[in-house]
């Protein structure tokens, strides 16, 4: 019998509505942890067929259940143009939280536990399923909708899970366990793209996204694949301003929490862009605040 997780989504979102497989998502975590021992056993050389044999069996239920998970988040290929008056493909939000506890961010940490152990299995089906696209695109131009929703979604679920922990501490409520869209306060899509390059599959992951990469390294410190703002870079040390200026005051900076909206927001677009979902370069800039700015603003700003 099919179990499953209840989210709100929106009504445009495909069958079943307002849930995600249970039965998929069991079929991928299950293809990651036969995969991930298979790797494990190619050290013995007794093994290797055996261990090859069962990496290609985790690779294909790691398929299989992405895409079925896709489908549970919206069936088809929707968003065919910006939802919100945004020229960028990629469309991040996050709306802070005006009652902020002075004394939560502290263990964090420890309530996040539960996500960082769901992620860390979607991650690895995430460069999975990007390589399969990557090979789709290739020769056919097009990212198969139900992988391209499952990957936006693993991105979904993990700026959720930043935005509620040491990415930006923008609020309080938990995060929920969906890949789907939620009413919660931090958000993410992309734009479905109608047709890629065929070529620029090849380029876009490790030579054109390079610029982009070193930058955001820079800023972020790699944080922004890991839901976790540690080690020592820019988030890092403005989500730590901002908590300490939090826990004596009360009040969380505006303009610490636009700033850090600005740098998330620069490293999900070149991960989209990356990820190969989209083919328009990212912008070198930080467009802080809650929301994208609408098309054509940022232009007229610089005018």
């Amino acid at each position: 019998m099919s179990t499953s997780i209840p989210f709100e989504t929106p009504s445009n979102a495909g069958p079943p509505a307002g849930r995600m497989s249970g039965v998929h998502l069991f079929v991928l975590i299950v293809g990651v942890l036969l995969g991930a021992a298979s790797l494990g056993e190619l050290g013995s050389s007794q093994s290797i067929p055996a261990a090859l044999a069962g990496i290609g069996v985790g690779i294909v239920l790691i398929l299989l259940g992405a895409a079925g998970l896709g489908r549970g988040i919206a069936a088809g290929a929707p968003q065919q143009a910006g939802h919100d008056g945004s020229d960028m493909p990629a469309q991040l939000t996050g709306q802070l939280d005006p009652g902020l506890s002075r004394w939560k961010w502290l263990v964090k940490w420890l309530l996040a536990i539960p996500h960082y152990a769901v992620l860390v299995v979607l991650w690895v089906a995430f460069l999975v399923v990007t390589v399969a696209a990557g090979v789709a695109i290739l020769f056919t131009g097009r990212y198969p909708a139900p992988w391209f929703q499952f990957t936006v979604g693993v991105l979904r679920w993990n700026w959720r899970v930043s935005f509620y922990a040491y990415g930006v501490l923008g609020t309080d409520k938990y995060p929920p366990f969906t890949l789907a869209h939620t009413a919660y306060p931090a958000g993410f899509d992309v734009e479905y793209p109608e047709h890629l390059s065929h070529w620029k599959v090849l380029l876009k992951s490790w030579l054109f996204a390079l610029p982009q990469l070193l930058i955001v390294s820079l800023l972020t410190g790699g944080a922004w694949a890991s839901s976790s703002a540690s080690g020592f870079s820019l988030v890092g040390i403005l989500v730590l301003v901002a908590a300490v200026i939090l826990l004596f005051t009360g009040v969380y900076r505006v303009g610490v929490f636009n700033l850090l909206m600005g740098i998330n927001r620069w490293a999900l677009r070149t991960m989209a862009y990356m990820a190969l979902m989209t083919d328009k370069y990212p912008p070198f800039r930080l467009d802080q605040g809650p929301f994208d700015p609408p098309a054509g603003a940022t232009e007229a700003k610089l005018a």
